[in-house]
């Protein structure tokens, strides 16, 4: 049996891109008669500025619509990063086993840090890490396989070579895991930078759908969507990222491939039309669901109280083990 992780971190409402790229492949993923652990990894959001309570907020959110989009207790293990703490505790003796040269080449710190700079407030050293706390998150379950978005393969290459590195000094301790990535729109772009992923982290951007967007909001956005100069609708995504953006999401939602997609639009309005009202339907019966369980609070933070003992449960053995083997006195 394969045991599956992932997570999702709460610095900003769940977009379209989250639940296609992610959430929706989780979903799936607990069919299967593999044991999956999903997690909101809160513990990440505070390698950047940002508010107490809004992390809170977003982290409760992130869970209720794990639930709502269809994440079920009894077939998977749903928890909440910091209340386990083996992932701090494991973090630590990763750190002691990567080095910092190839942290310095993760693509998304090199981003983020400029950014960070940019805008004068200075870069926090937990963004440096983060990637080994991000492989803890992996490794302390023995995880199999990672279904993630394309932007975290490099993560996830980290964390196998994290695995193979302890292994080997110290002895077999941990699974080697593999990322997974769904066909298509594992990487949904932002409607107006259609080169740039849909981010969360964006609340205000008209470029940005998120789950609980009202379908209005929704249709304005897709239908103000970047396209060509051109006109035609071809699936191009290097010469035409706008189009062929619009085409990954209409497949994600409709089960189509893109390429084939496009043969069936002349122009870009009904291609939008088309693509706004997949959108809607998608969402709709998640932000039905969500509104049900945010009026009882209740159910949900009893799911992640569940959860996080039986994650507990799991890695705390896999834990004191990478303790044992790296030198460390048992108390």
């Amino acid at each position: 049996m394969t045991r599956i992780f992932s997570g999702v971190k709460p610095t900003g409402h769940l977009t379209l891109g989250n639940y296609l790229g992610a959430v929706r492949q989780w979903v799936a993923a607990e069919q299967e008669p593999d044991e999956a652990l999903f997690c909101v990894v809160d513990l990440h959001a505070l390698t950047v500025e940002h508010d107490p309570a809004r992390v809170r907020r977003l982290s409760r959110q992130a869970a209720t619509l794990l639930l709502a989009a269809g994440l079920t207790p009894e077939k998977c293990t749903l928890f909440v990063q910091s209340h386990v703490d083996e992932h701090a505790r494991l973090s630590y003796l990763l750190e002691c086993t990567a080095s910092d040269g190839e942290l310095r080449r993760m693509v998304q710190y090199k981003e983020k840090a400029a950014k960070a700079q940019g805008s004068g407030e200075g870069v926090r050293l937990s963004l440096l890490t983060y990637p080994v706390l991000m492989a803890a998150d992996i490794l302390a379950y023995r995880t199999g396989e990672v279904p993630v978005g394309e932007d975290q393969r490099q993560h996830v290459e980290l964390t196998r070579d994290l695995a193979v590195r302890f292994n080997q000094r110290y002895g077999y301790t941990f699974t080697v895991p593999k990322a997974t990535h769904p066909v298509v729109a594992a990487r949904v772009m932002d409607l107006q930078d259609p080169r740039s992923k849909m981010g969360k982290s964006g609340d205000a951007g008209p470029g940005v759908v998120f789950i609980l967007d009202e379908p209005e909001a929704v249709r304005k956005k897709v239908m103000r969507a970047v396209t060509d100069s051109d006109g035609g609708v071809v699936y191009e995504p290097a010469a035409r990222p706008g189009v062929a953006n619009l085409l990954d999401i209409l497949a994600a939602c409709t089960g189509g491939e893109p390429a084939a997609l496009a043969d069936g639009y002349t122009g870009y309005g009904a291609l939008k039309r088309d693509v706004a009202d997949a959108v809607v339907e998608l969402l709709r019966p998640v932000r039905v669901r969500h509104a049900e369980l945010a009026a009882d609070p209740g159910t949900v933070e009893a799911v992640l109280r569940a959860g996080a003992g039986r994650a507990r449960a799991i890695a705390r053995p896999v834990v004191d083990s990478a303790y044992r083997a790296i030198g460390l006195l048992e108390p």
